[in-house]
């Protein structure tokens, strides 16, 4: 699945978990990603995350954690 993005941000927030499980010297272990697409139209909070996980599966694999931020334009727009 293409998801044709509006916005991507991502963002390496290592240093703010620095000490905590998963830290490693150098960052590269936690990660936050906000997506807008309209792809998400219709699409639950779950399920909008299972497909990012399934599109970044060999990814993740890789760093310790990820949190995601995932809206539509319409969301966005009003989120301001």
């Amino acid at each position: 699945m293409v998801l044709e993005p509006i916005e991507l941000n991502i963002a390496d927030v290592s240093d703010k978990h620095k000490g905590h499980s998963g830290w490693k010297e150098g960052g590269q272990t936690h990660f936050h990603i906000t997506i807008v697409s309209d792809h998400f139209i219709d699409k639950s909070k779950l399920e909008r995350h299972k497909i990012i996980n399934e599109l970044l599966f060999d990814e993740i694999k890789m760093i310790h954690s990820l949190s995601l931020s995932t809206k539509t334009s319409k969301e966005s727009e009003s989120a301001g």
